[in-house]
């Protein structure tokens, strides 16, 4: 079954480790990519425009109720949990922080398994904290694709051997080889026209 969205997940290090993902693919990249980094509650930051500046993706934060579309590159704003909704859209939600994070990369993570199923791509990257690691279970506990940044590679690498502990059936991969699954991904659905 072919993917139908990519959720990727970092703390301490992350936004180093999204660039070099990203950078590389095509501009009009033929799945969702939604992406939760820890940062300070009140924190205003250039994310948005930083990462829009190494890759060829539209990158938006997201909105309450925007629609998923594949070409974008979605980030979690500051100091809200973004689950995925049924009907294929965000959500903004201030319910209390997991794992002391707001947004949480489990609330995510989790809320996308139950909507996209085995057709879901989750990656988790480096981290200081063991947030993620049991959204990506739930990931593969739906058939969908498990992939952890290789711990030794990682900046921080709690949150990549809690996935490791947590996770039996998932892939370990560089951060290059993400790149390249995820491009090979791409040309896969751009030879099929996205049907399974």
């Amino acid at each position: 079954m072919l993917p139908e969205a990519v959720v990727i997940g970092g703390s301490w290090g992350g936004l180093e480790a999204i660039l070099r993902i990203v950078s590389g693919l095509p501009a009009r990249f033929a799945l969702p990519l939604i992406v939760v980094l820890h940062r300070g509650r009140n924190f205003k930051s250039e994310l948005e425009s930083v990462i829009q500046h190494r890759t060829h993706l539209q990158v938006r934060e997201v909105e309450e109720k925007e629609k998923i579309q594949e070409g974008y590159l979605y980030i979690a704003p500051a100091n809200y949990h973004v689950p995925v909704e049924q009907d294929y859209t965000f959500s903004l939600d201030l319910s209390a922080p997991v794992h002391h994070s707001r947004p949480s990369i489990d609330v995510t993570f989790e809320s996308a398994a139950e909507v996209y199923g085995p057709r879901l791509v989750g990656v988790l990257l480096t981290g200081a904290n063991v947030d993620g690691a049991s959204g990506l279970k739930i990931i593969a506990d739906r058939g969908g694709l498990a992939i952890i940044q290789d711990p030794s590679e990682a900046e921080a690498d709690t949150m990549p051997r809690a996935a490791l502990q947590l996770c039996p059936v998932r892939q370990v991969m560089r951060i290059d080889q993400i790149s390249q699954l995820l491009l090979q991904m791409h040309q896969e659905l751009q030879w099929t026209g996205g049907k399974s």
